[in-house]
């Protein structure tokens, strides 16, 4: 049921008083740990900033990170847009790589598999084969717990009494009761998250023998009472995080710190608020207007900019709606002339014919899938469709013969396949935010805009005008530059 969010919240205990931060970059410096994130999409940036984001996992890229002085990478895996099996292979290969590269260079390290804050994810199966590979290369414990960990602050989803909400306004509704429950690849029924990984599990984990800690016992017992309960969280079971706040994320990323020293061994699955807890990172103000007009030098400034839309989720069709309001120049690319071998090559040259001219006239443009979900028999053929509509979106873009002044891609699969199919992205460095949640990344030299500014604008994040919000702000940018 629907609850009120700041009714609830005020029933809880006051926050942990002390900031942990410190405590948690010290540990870090003197153990020389590494955190390594694996990203099922590229959102999962949207809490960082000043940090490396990799597109390929080769031993040699890998040992490179694995080298210098940041205390965090993030490899994008963009494994949510794969079947199961692919997506496992995937994650064996980088457990692989990783410990090849760990060996050769000597430097610890700990990983994190962010996913989605709204349980939409390959999860056990893709965390299972990590471990597993990392086991076999001598690189991991066997069987370590999972440590589910959803909440994530700035988009809205807390975890309280168990039960995973998300935010709309002040209503808190089970992430069960919502629209990603009824995703066409990842769909579940369960709010309350022992539940969630009993389903996810198949029953493999009861939910009653899954440990929970609530936000009473992280903000009254601090990180040394949170320690002592993930040191008795059993191998092969499943321990669930409440939370509210990102000091109660902090108190338990310094938990989780605690108990690796005296031996224990996690498989974390959380979102992305954690993550930013875990390496230690503090949080930094978004991203100002002069901030954009500092990094304006690689760019076009005659060239029109380009927002891509690629995702489905009824707040993505909001905000685009929104933004069509601006009179923004827009191109609507038919979802089943994609589909059709017989018409989809002239749909595209059609959309990028179109895109071209607007852009080195110096208007910017939209361009967006038609908003008629078209959906599969089942996950895979789910899947196989939305593969199919992001690889016309990425030729849309390598076609394009003109450099945008910025681009936007909104939709975790769209902008993961646009920057490492459409713009042959090795490696990008994660500026800031640009609005809460919505990361902004340097591109590097080897792709094929070096140096552009590439907006990653997750599909179910922010309200109803936030990606009009966006464009506003791109849009001072230009007139300031």
């Amino acid at each position: 049921m629907i609850v009120s969010k700041s009714d609830l919240l005020a029933r809880l205990p006051p926050e942990w008083p002390r900031d942990v931060l410190p405590e948690i970059q010290r540990r870090l410096r003197e153990s020389g740990q590494k955190v390594v994130v694996l990203d099922d999409d590229p959102t999962g940036t949207q809490t960082v900033h000043d940090i490396p984001v990799l597109t390929e996992w080769s031993v040699e890229s890998l040992r490179a990170e694995l080298s210098n002085d940041l205390p965090v990478f993030y490899i994008l895996t963009n494994s949510r847009a794969l079947p199961l099996p692919e997506a496992q292979a995937l994650n064996a290969e980088i457990g692989r790589n990783l410990c090849d590269a760990s060996h050769a260079v000597g430097r610890v390290f700990t990983v994190i598999s962010r996913s989605d804050s709204t349980l939409r994810g390959h999860f056990p199966g893709e965390v299972d084969a990590f471990v597993n590979a990392m086991r076999d290369a001598n690189c991991a414990t066997s069987n370590p717990p999972y440590l589910i960990i959803p909440a994530f602050l700035t988009g809205g989803r807390y975890t309280i009494n168990d039960v995973h909400y998300v935010a709309y306004g002040d209503d808190l509704t089970p992430a069960g009761e919502t629209e990603f429950a009824h995703d066409a690849a990842f769909g579940y029924r369960a709010s309350n998250l022992r539940t969630w990984v009993e389903e996810k599990t198949h029953g493999a984990i009861r939910a009653d023998d899954v440990m929970s800690i609530s936000i009473a016992e992280v903000r009254l017992g601090g990180p040394e009472r949170m320690r002592d309960r993930l040191i008795a969280v059993r191998p092969g079971s499943a321990c669930i995080v409440n939370a509210t706040s990102e000091r109660d994320l902090e108190v338990t990323a310094l938990a989780c710190m605690m108990a690796e020293a005296e031996g224990s061994r996690f498989s974390y699955r959380t979102a992305a608020s954690f993550a930013r807890a875990r390496a230690g990172i503090a949080p930094k103000p978004l991203l100002s207007a002069q901030d954009l007009s500092s990094l304006t030098s690689f760019r076009n400034p005659r060239a029109g900019g380009l927002i891509i839309v690629g995702s489905y989720v009824p707040r993505t069709s909001e905000q685009l709606d929104a933004l069509l309001r601006r009179g923004m120049n827009a191109i609507e690319a038919n979802v089943e002339a994609l589909l059709d071998d017989t018409t989809r090559s002239g749909e595209i040259a059609r959309c990028t014919q179109t895109a071209e001219a607007l852009l080195a006239s110096g208007h910017d443009v939209v361009i967006y899938t038609s908003r008629r979900l078209i959906s599969g028999s089942d996950a895979t053929t789910s899947l196989a469709i939305g593969r199919r509509v992001s690889d016309s979106l990425v030729a849309i873009v390598r076609s394009i013969a003109v450099q945008p002044r910025y681009l936007l891609a909104k939709g975790g699969i769209t902008s993961s396949d646009i920057a490492t199919k459409g713009l042959n992205v090795g490696r990008a460095m994660v500026l800031g935010q640009l609005l809460p949640g919505v990361p902004v990344w340097r591109l590097g030299t080897e792709g094929r805009y070096p140096g552009a500014i590439y907006i990653v604008f997750p599909g179910n994040v922010g309200g109803p005008d936030a990606l009009a919000q966006a464009y506003d702000l791109l849009q001072h940018n230009a007139s300031s530059a």
